[in-house]
């Protein structure tokens, strides 16, 4: 496997070339191997409309250019409809109180929007995983806001069943 080197504030890390995730997603992996399961895809989803409404916002405020924030939103709709999926590699139990998966998601984001852009995965000079794609976003609203939206998603399945089992009682 051809690796690329990326750093982050703890140092250089290889990551798979192929990868459009980063530093952080690669050390997250390493470091907390803990259940082996992958996101849910609900939860990938709902993060990733967190940071497509952050892109759109941050647009409006004149916070983020219309080419970056373009390119963030369309990397957005893509995933939502069910590419680069496979990239959300984040054990669900994982430290950090959701940062990882955070992470994730901002580091996909950001290497498929740099390549919408004309750069390489990994270079982040022009769309970076934390000025660009999570800007004016914290962790700690951002992924509880992603856990509601994808409870949401998957409340309307629970509903719709725990109607026909009301329905086979009466």
């Amino acid at each position: 496997m051809d690796y690329r080197k990326e750093s982050d504030s703890i140092g250089e890390i290889n990551v798979p070339v192929e990868a459009y995730y980063g530093a952080q997603t690669a050390r997250a992996v390493e470091n907390f191997p803990i259940t082996g399961q992958k996101l849910h895809p609900a939860l990938v989803r709902a993060i990733v409309i967190v940071k497509k409404a952050a892109a759109l916002a941050n647009k409006t405020a004149g916070q983020l250019s219309a080419n970056i924030a373009d390119a963030i939103v369309k990397v957005c709709d893509e995933i939502l409809s069910g590419k680069l999926t496979e990239w959300f590699v984040v054990d669900p139990i994982q430290g950090g109180a959701g940062t990882s998966i955070n992470m994730n998601a901002n580091e996909v984001i950001s290497n498929r929007a740099t390549e919408l852009l004309g750069k390489k995965r990994g270079d982040y000079s022009l769309i970076n995983p934390n000025d660009h794609v999570n800007m004016g976003q914290s962790t700690n609203d951002a992924f509880p806001t992603a856990i509601r939206i994808a409870a949401l998603d998957l409340s309307t399945a629970l509903i719709d069943e725990m109607n026909k089992l009301s329905k086979a009682f009466t």
